[in-house]
């Protein structure tokens, strides 16, 4: 009798352990998994508030050129399909094109020195730029998240829970190929 009680003890204990280990495994990724969506939602926010910005912007830069109408349309086109992107792949390649329409106008910004000395295109300009940063650092957090996400689904044994529990890779924030590319304005 008394080794049958032991045995018993011993298997209730070592399920257990097991029971502990898979709740703390499936916490820790539904923990990182959250962290993945949150740090896309400060994202969000931050292309959200740029994509406010540009409206403000485009028209100051109306007023002082009326002939730059292609560089303001492709802005208020690749604003347009940043604001309706959904997911990170389709909100990563509006913003690489919205970036680029944006270092074009600012190219163009240069022949404009009345526009450049403004007060309001400076504030917005400051405002941009730092919205920027702050793009910056919220892609930055982002795709640190899904970096240690993807890891630990993709580590033994916490695969096997991910798989057995339909946890699936997060992808990441990229960048452009052509996104360190100088854009090129012609005036003629």
């Amino acid at each position: 009798m008394k080794k049958s009680g032991m045995v018993l003890i011993a298997i209730v204990a070592i399920i257990a352990v097991i029971g502990i280990m898979l709740a703390s495994g499936y916490n820790g990724m539904v923990s990182k998994r959250e962290n993945v969506d949150s740090s896309f939602s400060n994202l969000d926010v931050t292309l959200q508030r740029r994509a406010d910005l540009i409206p403000n912007l485009v028209n100051t830069v109306k007023g002082y050129t009326s002939h730059e109408t292609e560089i303001i349309e492709k802005i208020t086109e690749a604003r347009a399909k940043l604001v309706n992107a959904n997911g990170v792949d389709e909100k990563s390649k509006a913003n690489n094109e919205l970036s680029k329409s944006l270092n074009a106008l600012m190219v163009v910004v240069e022949n404009y020195p009345d526009l450049k000395s403004s007060e309001n295109f400076r504030q917005l300009s400051d405002e941009l730029a730092g919205t920027e940063n702050r793009i910056a650092v919220a892609r930055r957090d982002y795709n640190d998240a899904v970096k240690t996400y993807n890891t630990s689904i993709k580590k033994f044994p916490s695969n096997i829970m991910a798989n057995m529990f339909g946890f699936s890779q997060c992808e990441y924030f990229e960048a452009d190929e052509k996104a360190s590319e100088v854009p090129n304005v012609n005036f003629d």
